[in-house]
């Protein structure tokens, strides 16, 4: 039930059209929680007949014109009510793990090489949260609340990203024939 609470925490930063949404998905809250561009429309549908959003009225009506969004008062209060609400942690599920389970059963064939390609791309992934704390949260800045909660948010997966590259380095060294 997650992506309408991320959905209604994007509109109440900025009202924004379903792709001005995608877009910034893309950019940041699909960082750690992602959606395909269909989802977030079906969600936007399904969140304004449930009166928790609506659709700026547009200064001239035109037929293909994008709507704008904002959240309602019923949306804020759902968002408030979740924010509160206590959830416990979820199991991690990666794939990878399982398939590096697996590989004990069956044989590691080509599975060097594919810890290989995941470490690449969790160094590029840290790589980029970094340059976005260097730019976004400058160490002397004092921010708002806002800002150091979402400063709180991008640490997180800063460490999370330096977990898995030690990890995987850790585990490449495992492969007698690899180098790490």
């Amino acid at each position: 039930m997650s992506l309408p609470h991320a959905i209604l925490t994007a509109l109440l930063e900025k009202p924004s059209s379903g792709l001005e949404l995608t877009r910034r998905f893309d950019k940041s809250i699909g960082y750690f929680w992602s959606a395909t561009h269909q989802q977030i429309y079906r969600e936007l549908g399904k969140l304004e007949q449930a009166g928790q959003i609506r659709a700026l009225p547009a200064a001239q009506p035109t037929r293909g014109q994008k709507k704008e969004y904002e959240v309602l008062p019923a949306g804020r209060a759902e968002l408030t009510a979740w924010v509160a609400r206590a959830e416990d942690p979820r199991p991690v599920r990666d794939p990878l793990l399982l398939r590096l389970r697996a590989a004990g059963v069956v044989g590691s064939a080509g599975m060097a090489a594919e810890l290989e390609r995941h470490l690449a791309l969790h160094k590029r992934q840290l790589e980029q949260y970094l340059a976005i704390e260097e730019r976004d949260f400058p160490a002397e800045r004092q921010g708002t609340e806002q800002d150091r909660l979402r400063h709180i948010v991008l640490r997180g997966g800063i460490e999370l990203e330096t977990f898995w590259t030690k990890w995987l380095t850790e585990a490449l060294a495992e492969f007698p024939t690899r180098t790490v």
